[in-house]
């Protein structure tokens, strides 16, 4: 194991240490002025049962940022094993919704379908986190179903092994 200062010149070895952590996939979606928008995620979290409260935090170098930090509702939805084209999708594009069955809350957020976790939230406080914001969302209706999750971790998609 080697250790390092991070900094502009370790930035590399920076990311690559973190992407040790393995962590669930997300798309994160929200209604905007021009339509519906999603990304993919992996930075979402729990924070509190009593308020129900999440997290996920986008870069503010995405050209997706500006939707979501100014968004009243957004859906965070945990994907399962066999919807990496999805995440895919959403990752390229904010606008991957061709082809997937969605349907729209009565705060006109875009819910898809399918996935393992759902969680439809208000917008509760968003701090300034250096090159992200933290979103926090209250949680106002969440939904699940059994299935394998989808993983992210050393750079690749995986699956968990409940075997090993």
């Amino acid at each position: 194991m080697r250790s390092f200062m991070p900094g502009p010149e370790t930035q590399r070895q920076f990311r690559d240490a973190l992407g040790q952590f393995s962590t669930g996939v997300t798309v994160v979606t929200a209604q905007t002025a021009q339509g519906p928008i999603g990304m993919t995620a992996n930075s979402f979290s729990s924070i509190s049962m009593d308020p129900p409260l999440v997290m996920w935090s986008p870069a503010k170098s995405s050209s997706r940022y500006a939707y979501f930090t100014q968004a009243q509702h957004f859906a965070i939805h945990v994907m399962a094993a066999e919807q990496e084209d999805i995440a895919l999708g959403f990752a390229r594009s904010g606008q991957a919704f061709d082809g997937l069955a969605v349907e729209i809350n009565a705060q006109g957020v875009p819910l898809l379908n399918d996935c393992l976790a759902r969680f439809e939230c208000s917008t509760h406080e968003i701090h300034d986190a250096g090159d992200h914001a933290i979103v926090l969302g209250r949680v106002l209706s969440a939904a699940s179903r059994e299935g394998e999750a989808l993983i992210f971790c050393q750079g690749r998609f995986r699956a968990f092994d409940k075997e090993a």
